[in-house]
């Protein structure tokens, strides 16, 4: 648990490092909303490729981070123990500013549809206060 009482999203998540894109959630409302973050260290592996000198958070791990967020949120409704929400599509995506290492990417995820098979949520990932990316997702949902 963090210090506000919320889950670890290890807790919630069965993704492990390094394929782990939030460190902490900040607000959850179960089946409804969450937030969360992830801070960039810089040392991720990624950086040193995407790209040399100019080091460049990629988008499609800004979406995968958005849909950690939002898998936190499904799986904390206690109806969908045992299951596991497979990111099925992503619609609308902007990317609006560049993520850099030593940020931290702040996500939210609302849940509009939720239903036992599949569901659909809005998602944006902010640095300070400032759109970095929004995209609404889509997830099926799997036995675990």
């Amino acid at each position: 648990m963090s210090d506000r009482g919320l889950p670890h999203p290890t807790a919630l998540l069965p993704h492990r490092e390094p394929f782990l894109f939030v460190d902490r959630l900040t607000a959850l409302v179960p089946g409804k909303r969450v937030e969360g973050a992830w801070r960039l260290t810089g040392a991720e592996p990624f950086f040193a490729g995407h790209f040399p000198g100019r080091p460049t958070l990629p988008g499609v791990l800004i979406l995968e981070a958005l849909a950690q967020v939002g898998a936190c949120g499904v799986l904390s409704e206690p109806r969908f123990e045992g299951k596991l929400p497979l990111f099925g599509g992503a619609a609308k995506v902007r990317f609006r500013r560049q993520v850099l290492p030593g940020e931290t990417l702040d996500l939210v995820v609302e849940l509009t549809r939720l239903g036992s098979r599949a569901g659909k949520g809005r998602g944006v990932a902010q640095v300070g206060g400032e759109v970095a990316c929004d995209a609404e997702l889509t997830f099926v949902m799997v036995d675990g």
